[in-house]
């Protein structure tokens, strides 16, 4: 037996009337559980809307350029009626939260040379609006990569192809002057299986966004990054005798929600660092937020994602280590949410769990700051007595020049090593 069933647009976190810049299905069509059935854009991303059942499209409830939110209608669909539909949260590429900086066209983009990326071969698959757009800014669809689902070319792709032009087209142009621009040359194009074998592995969609906005963040912020060494001996002890007080089923305290917790109350003490840059009528300003969302970077097998605990200065350690683990296990699954990984004000970086005695950690713009921890080691201290063995964790703070200066940063670190070596400070 069947029935039909309306479909309506699922949780989708913060996000409300966004633009319908795509409609996969049309009546007739036949869906399976979890494929696209419509295209939403944000400010952040492109989503696509997961059908929550198998069936077939009996009639579509809304067209390109409606605007939805939760509960809105987008069809009705003839399924079994043991293919009842469940509620499924809207899942994005993680990394496609991250804010796009989008070009005003010009006249010269569409005489710009080849990006330092493309492809060649059979036209990506892309919606009419996509197409439509392409042809505004003089992009070859062809030209472009696609990151979309399914090979589908997005909004954000012609972009980063524009903003790749862009920054040839800028490279090369000679200067009166002789004092600006990179003026880099071109990128090497070698064939490499001349001098042996090779293999050609495919980036993760994830991978091939979260690049393009690492080489930006990296150019375009004037990075700066200050070490520390803290003595977490007692720290250390601390977490441990909680975990084993805990029993099996108990909250697993992990560093990482200690690191969360001092850099809140670090972050509290120095303002300027839980701020982003803005611009008011053409002048620069300084955004400084009163809420402390607090990202840290998971490693996934497709690549490195940035969810955010929310609110941390209102939660307590044994909830933040709670709140990692899940988040950490829905990025290992691919189930990210936009809410899971937006809003963020600052962010941990941690290999302690892999190794490494230090790195410089890329700013996650339009935070202005980010800190990274590698793992801690057992060294010999004096004490002013005699040697005593200490475990020792190394720090780096990376910051945006054009906000925070040296003595600030200096002052950030000493602050937060104090509450790390002495955790009770966190209450003063």
């Amino acid at each position: 037996m069947s029935e039909i069933r309306e479909i309506h647009v699922p949780d989708i976190g913060d996000f409300k009337d966004l633009p319908v810049i795509e409609v996969l299905v049309k009546p007739g069509d036949k869906v399976a559980f979890d494929d696209p059935l419509l295209t939403l854009e944000s400010d952040k991303a492109s989503m696509d809307v997961p059908s929550p059942g198998a069936g077939t499209v009996v009639a579509v409830t809304i067209k390109e350029g409606d605007r939805v939110s939760k509960g809105s209608s987008i069809l009705t669909l003839q399924m079994a009626i043991d293919e009842a539909p469940v509620a499924q949260p809207l899942v994005i590429s993680p990394v496609a939260a991250e804010p796009i900086a989008y070009v005003t066209p010009q006249p010269a983009v569409a005489k710009a040379p080849a990006p330092v990326v493309s492809i060649s071969g059979p036209k990506p698959h892309a919606s009419p609006s996509v197409r439509s757009y392409a042809r505004k800014l003089g992009v070859d669809v062809s030209r472009a990569i696609a990151t979309g689902k399914g090979g589908r070319l997005l909004r954000e792709d012609i972009e980063r192809f524009v903003k790749d032009a862009l920054l040839r087209l800028d490279s090369s142009a000679p200067r009166a002057d002789q004092t600006g621009g990179l003026n880099l040359l071109p990128w090497p194009d070698i064939d490499f299986a001349k001098f042996g074998t090779v293999e050609k592995v495919a980036m993760s969609r994830i991978k091939k966004i979260s690049g393009a906005n690492l080489a930006r963040n990296w150019v375009m912020i004037p990075h700066v990054t200050n070490n520390e060494e803290v003595d977490i001996t007692e720290l250390e002890a601390f977490r441990v005798q909680l975990n084993l007080e805990g029993g099996k089923d108990a909250i697993k305290y992990t560093m990482l929600a200690f690191l969360i917790k001092a850099a809140v109350a670090t972050l509290n003490a120095f303002p300027s660092f839980n701020s982003s840059l803005g611009n008011e009528d053409g002048a620069p300003i300084l955004i400084l937020k009163q809420y402390f969302h607090i990202g840290f970077a998971a490693d996934t097998p497709n690549g490195l994602v940035v969810p955010v605990i929310r609110d941390a200065d209102k939660k307590g350690i044994g909830q933040i280590a709670t709140e990692c683990a899940e988040l950490a296990r829905k990025a290992r699954d691919g189930k990210l949410g936009p809410a899971d990984m937006s809003g963020g004000t600052f962010t941990v970086s941690s290999l302690g769990g892999i190794g490494g005695t230090g790195f410089t950690p890329i700013i996650n713009a339009p935070e202005v700051a980010i800190l990274g921890v590698t793992r801690a080691q057992i060294r010999p201290v004096w004490d002013g007595k005699a040697f005593a063995p200490r475990l020792i964790l190394p720090m780096a703070l990376s910051w945006d020049h054009r906000v925070v200066d040296g003595a600030a940063a200096a002052r950030f670190l000493q602050h937060l090593a104090a509450l790390l070596a002495d955790f009770r400070r966190i209450t003063l």
